[in-house]
């Protein structure tokens, strides 16, 4: 349990004998463990963790990473002396938690903080296992967007910061031309192919703020954050060109697909169902002009 070059792997031991009895014991672990299994939400227990373990061991910055997941957690200000764990569960990873402060660790407050940990670890895998589940449930399992549940959720979510912080926030509604027909030709194996590749090249395409989802169908939506109707347009129409560009290799077919676009910017006090209603306008418009064109909704 010992910490080799300020990392090591932790594994959760709960025998008496298992800790350093001068510093802490048993009892006051399972009851830190028991206080953190009353929330699921990841940051909520790292946050509790820290200013509970604080008088114990006095610290600047707690930090956590779950590369799988994509999770990154800091509370605090990084400092120069900095401890590592891989935290583990019978074999399970459950992430790197790193705690660091402008003085050095004694060594028997190394040995302090594994055996604190260890009271962090069946909470921290419940949490996990819950936000891997909500995870599970807004993403497309096709194309690995987010799904309509996510849609609307960040929709109202930018909305509402939007008109908080008097910003814009734009929307493009994209649909692939003639969608019906390559599947009634080449099959939905094929369609399926071309949608995945679609939702690769806008993910490509669009910025690291901007969000991508699976409407339904072969309709994508992305709301972007802070741009106006000239970035809204320019990104929109990058994303167009883009596709048309693709050689796509499907089941041994080469087949081109191109799509049509409809973009809008949020209006003041409007709400997310008139935004995307009049991004969708703008798209049966595009279809309406010959698709595989980008029209700005009135």
């Amino acid at each position: 349990m010992s910490p080799m070059s300020n990392s090591g792997n932790l594994v959760p031991l709960f025998e008496k004998n298992a800790f350093d009895e001068t510093h802490t014991d048993v009892g006051r672990l399972l009851q830190l463990s028991s206080q953190l299994q009353t929330s699921l939400d990841i940051d909520s227990i790292l946050t509790e963790f820290s200013e509970d373990i604080q008088s114990l061991l006095a610290h600047d910055h707690l930090g956590y990473e779950h590369a799988t997941q994509g999770i990154v957690f800091a509370v605090g200000k990084s400092a120069r002396h900095k401890l590592s764990y891989q935290l583990t569960v019978n074999d399970e990873v459950l992430g790197t938690l790193f705690i660091s402060r402008r003085r050095k660790f004694k060594p028997e407050e190394s040995r302090l903080l594994e055996n604190l940990l260890c009271a962090l670890l069946y909470p921290l895998r419940n949490a996990l296992l819950y936000h891997s589940a909500l995870t599970a449930a807004h993403k497309d399992p096709l194309t690995g967007t987010g799904n309509r549940a996510a849609f609307n959720e960040a929709l109202k979510r930018e909305i509402e910061l939007a008109q908080r912080h008097q910003r814009s926030l734009g929307m493009i509604v994209i649909d692939i031309d003639h969608f019906k027909a390559i599947n009634d030709t080449y099959g939905h194996t094929v369609g399926d192919c071309l949608l995945k590749t679609m939702a690769n090249c806008a993910n490509n395409t669009i910025r690291l703020s901007d969000q991508l989802f699976r409407y339904g169908g072969e309709e994508f939506v992305v709301l972007l954050p802070e741009t106006d109707d000239k970035g809204v347009k320019r990104l929109a129409d990058r994303i167009r060109r883009n596709i048309a560009a693709m050689d796509n290799v499907c089941e041994g077919e080469h087949i081109r697909m191109t799509a049509s676009f409809g973009v809008a910017t949020l209006r003041k006090d409007e709400d997310g169902e008139a935004l995307f209603a009049r991004a969708d306008q703008a798209l049966y418009q595009a279809k309406k002009d010959g698709r595989n064109c980008t029209r700005i909704a009135q």
